[in-house]
């Protein structure tokens, strides 16, 4: 059994006991006509209470198509317990509504299965289910952004460490081999490759590869941000974001980091962890850059890469 599997069946498992503990104490559906009896009533809708968790998670899992995932960000979590609840709820109240049917109708003629019995059960689990949802909503939550928060600072070790070493690499490879430089032919390292991007139209734009600094879709055209003169300029090109990222493939540093935006990983003074949104801050021009749920494996997986090599 994995570590996702004993926190799921933790996690119910915590849940279930809270609801029962607040039936013991505040014994609705006529429980306090049973007196000890009651305990053996309260252990049977625990039992029914994990039973409906349960299968409301394989109902999420396999016929919503929603596994239990941190990867995929706080907000699917959150949009995942909400759904739990809204399944769950109704099911939990149906089984307590037939079980006090079937076993707490001898005392208590109220428990006979009828609209009103479930309406009251389905208030009385509702309520129950939104402290427990409260208290759930707010521990993932803390728990995600602390994992989010130690991801964003070891990406950026990393992407310092990358950025370090490709500086290095691209300084020892302008040396030439003999130790003497040729005066007339300079030798061209890979952050001063000179790239050129051109549009539908007769526009382009050509600058070096590390001056580039992003990419951003802006209708119909494209506007490419980079440096000149030590200044930050922006042209725009009539162009696909498609068009943009088969152009920069062969330069791994080059990434698409959202629908709209190429980022030059050389060029990201630090990755931040907002609100539960990881953004790219870019140098030079202090723009933020957001980062998609989709596009963040690619942005990490770059990092990385280039670290490696």
């Amino acid at each position: 059994m994995n570590k996702g599997h004993k926190e799921t069946i933790s996690t119910r498992f915590i849940s279930t006991a809270f609801m029962v503990l607040a039936l013991a104490i505040f014994k609705p559906f006529g429980l306090e006509m049973w007196q000890w009896q009651a305990s053996i009533h309260l252990l049977a809708l625990f039992a029914l209470g994990l039973f409906s968790c349960f299968l409301t998670e394989v109902i999420l899992r396999y016929m919503i198509r929603m596994p239990r995932s941190y990867d995929r960000g706080i907000s699917y979590i959150i949009s995942r317990n909400l759904r739990f609840q809204c399944i769950n709820t109704p099911l939990v109240s149906l089984l307590i509504c037939l079980y006090r049917h079937f076993a707490m109708s001898e005392l208590v003629e109220g428990n006979r299965l009828s609209l009103s019995n479930y309406l009251e059960t389905l208030v009385i689990i509702a309520f129950l289910s939104f402290a427990i949802g409260l208290y759930w909503r707010f521990k993932f939550r803390n728990k995600y952004l602390a994992m989010e928060l130690e991801e964003t600072r070891q990406l950026n070790e990393e992407l310092k460490k990358m950025q370090e070493e490709r500086v290095v690499a691209d300084l020892e490879s302008a040396v030439p081999d003999s130790g003497i430089a040729d005066p007339i032919q300079q030798p061209t390292t890979p952050l001063q490759q000179e790239l050129t991007l051109a549009g539908t139209t007769n526009e382009s734009v050509t600058l070096q590869l590390s001056h580039l600094l992003f990419i951003e879709a802006v209708g119909n055209y494209v506007k490419v941000s980079h440096l000149r003169d030590g200044q930050v300029r922006t042209d725009m090109l009539r162009a696909t974001m498609k068009q943009m990222e088969e152009t920069l493939l062969p330069y791994p540093m080059i990434v698409r980091c959202h629908r709209a935006f190429l980022v030059n990983l050389g060029q990201v003074e630090q990755i931040i962890s907002h609100s539960g949104s990881i953004q790219l801050l870019i140098k030079h021009c202090q723009e933020s850059l957001p980062v998609s749920r989709s596009n963040m494996a690619q942005v990490r997986a770059a990092i990385k890469q280039e670290e490696s090599i």
